[in-house]
């Protein structure tokens, strides 16, 4: 083995183990030592770090020096740890630990001094490459500082201590294995090592400014809740009635609250419109369970007599929430259904229409619809005041449909209706009813009217229609029966208008009851030759026989007396071609032509009720103005409303206007009375026992569109009583009859019929005087 295999110390500069070689890099300090042994194939076993130790080695005995101490010192001096090997080894020897460190004089060479008696350079230690000085309070490793343990041997001269491995760091090894160390140039250990590569440092993580980390932090919650703020501003702020009202639609559920509609009343008080408690059963489809639908729709089928299937289809709209099955159902049936106790099945309070009387002046009272408004009648003509006006409930309901408790709430208490009272008296005009029923269905007459009134006040006591509509289930009748005939179908008047052309005749002084015409059974009149109903001799006639016999014949030939303007001025102040006044549901008008467009032949015929259209109520009222000493008197039908505490507010008083002299009125009285009372009179069949009665029949040819001309007939009777004290008038009209035609045989007994009731209902005496007329 060589005695050393580093290179000799150059002149003037430290030399031994540690010094810088001529490359620059630091010898490997190991060179031949007494004592050890560099030859291979000695066996090793691992020491406690898992490093081979030699296999001859005792514990406490010097260690051989190994590649991986070579490479562990080098690892030592390139992370810049300070060694203390190279102060405290020279010559292969070792030095104390004091002198090693510099010790103090005595301690082994001079103080400052390296091993040849050279000073020492003051960075000598830290003149290495990678290694790094002392630094204050730093001490070098002693061989003492560490005792040692179970198969350890003590450093050899010139030998490092090796540090064990800090927690966390892998043992240092060589870097080409645990083999022997590398040799130099002259075959020993001591050449030149190759430069340590150090190992990789572990990535760190490096944290940044914690002051920018702040600042960034703080300007993001700042910008967020600017965003938040904004967002409540425009919430709160600008857009906050917006989305209260939307709230408020979700939540606030407005309920209107129906106002009880006013009754209808004759003039006594009895009722012939009423408005009751009713409940109206509506359906949830979307809270009903799908199993029940079934039974649901059977029970509800079973007690509101409503189809099952169309309960059925309405349980399956399960999108809608509100779904009426039926209205105006008695509370006592609501009642028990609602104790079936079916979810999404729900009772609602509200009010049902009823009509005592059925028929009883159906056509006049009228009926309202299934949104409580008047479509027909009364009903329709006094809507605003029978209605009254319906109030508002406004409440908080929750997400099913219930109330929420301790919330706001507003309501509007309805106004109920004012009640009507008419001056219909419902017995009179139960009998007008039943006398013209009979009588057309008699006659096998498309239909049929009769109206009574006071005289004396232009009220009407009946007004009764045939066929005659059922309140109580006005959808079974046609649209066409279900209105007021007696004041909206229009008819050419016949015979019964002779009392006007009569009027004006004598108004003007050109005839009189007494004045004698020789009639014939025709007459030539322009273009057309017009007749007598009845063929008859030439024969004289006084006009109070013209007027009790109906002769057409005669009736042209005194209205030839008085011009067509005179004439046509009569029928317009008696009230033809206009409406009455008198505010009858769907009153017509009826056709006055104007006198300047007569024809020739319409000049003659509108003097006997042909080529003229009225109303039955406006014919009515012609024969009240001569009952009532020729003062007209606007016909009313009510007889005033109820305010606020139910008081009756009677309405203005009916216009009064003078047609014709009280002297007129008084002839045409006793002429009239000639025509039922007569030998030859037409209306024979309109006398009352015990009572003068004045009247005249109507026969007329009936105008139908349906047949485009003249189809059928009209027969007609008005009249009054008593005669010389007149009370009541009565008017009974029939269109289109099958069997018989003439007024005088099928009218003037229903007038009869009627008048007598009605001069026992109003408890009429008998005047018990004579006609002057013989």
């Amino acid at each position: 083995m060589s005695s050393g295999g580093g290179r000799p110390p150059s002149p003037g500069r430290p030399g031994g183990p540690g010094d810088r070689g001529r490359d620059g890099r630091r010898a490997s300090g190991s060179g031949s030592h007494p004592g050890r042994a560099d030859g291979p194939g000695r066996p090793r076993r691992p020491d406690e770090a898992g490093r081979p130790r030699d296999a001859d080695t005792e514990p406490g005995g010097p260690r051989k020096g190994r590649p991986a101490d070579d490479q562990r010192r080098r690892d030592d001096g390139a992370s810049g740890r300070s060694r203390e090997g190279d102060a405290r080894f020279r010559d292969g020897r070792p030095r104390d630990d004091a002198r090693a460190a510099g010790g103090r004089p005595g301690d082994g060479p001079s103080r400052g001094r390296d091993a040849a008696g050279r000073p020492a350079r003051p960075d000598d230690r830290s003149s290495r490459a990678g290694e790094k000085p002392l630094r204050p309070g730093d001490r070098p490793l002693r061989s003492a500082d560490k005792p040692l343990r179970a198969g350890d041997r003590p450093l050899r001269p010139g030998e490092k201590p090796v540090r064990p491995p800090r927690p966390g760091e892998r043992p240092l090894r060589g870097r080409e294995g645990d083999g022997p160390p590398r040799r130099g140039p002259g075959g020993g250990p001591g050449g030149p090592p190759r430069r340590p590569v150090p190992p990789p440092r572990p990535a760190v993580l490096r944290l940044g400014n914690p002051r920018r980390r702040i600042n960034i932090a703080l300007m993001a919650m700042a910008v967020v809740l600017s965003l938040f703020a904004g967002r409540l501003v425009q919430l709160q702020g600008l857009n906050s009635k917006t989305f209260q009202a939307k709230a408020a639609e979700q939540r606030v559920r407005p309920e209107v609250l129906p106002a009880k509609r006013g009754s209808i009343l004759d003039v006594n008080g009895n009722e012939l419109a009423v408005t009751a408690d009713a409940r109206e059963i509506y359906l949830d489809p979307k809270e009903v369970k799908p199993e029940q639908r079934d039974l649901i729709a059977t029970k509800l089928s079973g007690e509101l007599g409503k189809p099952k299937d169309g309960i059925a289809a309405k349980l399956a709209q399960v999108e809608k929430r509100y779904l009426v099955v039926a209205k105006d159902v008695d509370p006592l049936v609501a009642r028990k259904i609602m104790g079936m106790g079916f979810r999404g099945v729900g009772s609602k309070p509200t009010y049902r229409r009823l009509y005592p009387g059925g028929t009883l002046a159906g056509g006049l009272v009228g009926f309202v619809g299934d949104d409580g408004f008047g479509l027909e009648g009364l009903e329709q003509a006094y809507n605003k005041t029978l209605a009254g006006k319906d109030g508002q409930q406004s409440i908080e309901m929750g997400r099913a449909g219930e109330r929420i408790p301790m919330t706001r709430s507003t309501r509007v208490a309805p106004v109920p209706g004012r009640d009507l009272r008419l001056t219909i008296d419902r017995y009179i005009q139960w009998a007008a009813y039943e006398a013209i029923a009979k009588q057309v269905k008699a006659v096998g007459a498309r239909s049929g009217s009769v109206i009574v009134m006071d005289v004396t006040t232009g009220q009407i006591l009946a007004m009764a229609n045939a066929p005659e509509v059922d309140l109580r289930d006005w959808q079974a009748t046609s649209a066409e029966d279900r209105g007021n005939k007696a004041a909206t179908d229009v008819f050419e008047p016949g015979s019964t208008n002779k009392v006007i052309t009569a009027a004006a005749a004598l108004e003007a002084g050109v005839v009189a009851p007494s004045t004698i015409f020789t009639v014939p059974d025709n007459i030539q009149c322009a273009d057309k030759v017009l007749r007598d109903a009845h063929p008859h001799k030439t024969e004289q006639m006084t006009f109070a026989q013209i007027l009790e016999e109906s002769s057409n014949v005669g009736t042209i030939m005194a209205g030839t007396k008085i011009t067509d303007q005179r004439l046509h001025n009569m029928f317009t102040a008696f009230g033809f071609g206009s409406k009455s006044g008198g505010g009858i549901p769907a009153e017509e008008a009826g056709l006055l032509p104007d006198w300047q467009k007569w024809s020739g032949s319409q000049r003659c015929t509108i003097m006997y009720g042909q080529g003229i259209s009225v109303t039955a109520l406006q014919m009515a009222s012609v024969y009240q103005t001569i009952a009532n000493g020729g003062v007209r008197l606007t016909p009313s039908i009510v007889a005033g409303t109820t305010d606020e505490k139910g008081h009756l507010v009677p309405p203005a008083p009916p216009k009064q206007t003078r047609v014709i002299s009280e002297l007129t009125a008084r002839q045409l009285g006793g002429m009239l009375e000639k025509a039922v009372t007569g030998a030859d009179g037409t209306g024979a069949a309109a006398a009352i026992d015990g009572y003068r009665v004045a009247g005249k029949t109507g026969t007329a040819m009936r105008y139908d569109t349906k047949c485009g001309g003249y189809c059928g007939y009209t027969a007609t009777f008005v009249g009054f009583t008593p005669a010389d004290a007149p009370r009541l008038m009565a008017l009974a009209v029939i269109q289109d009859p099958k069997k018989d035609h003439y007024g005088g045989t099928i009218a003037a007994p229903v007038f009869q019929e009627v008048m007598t009731f009605a001069l026992k209902t109003k408890k009429i005496p008998p005047t018990g005087s004579t006609s002057l007329l013989r």
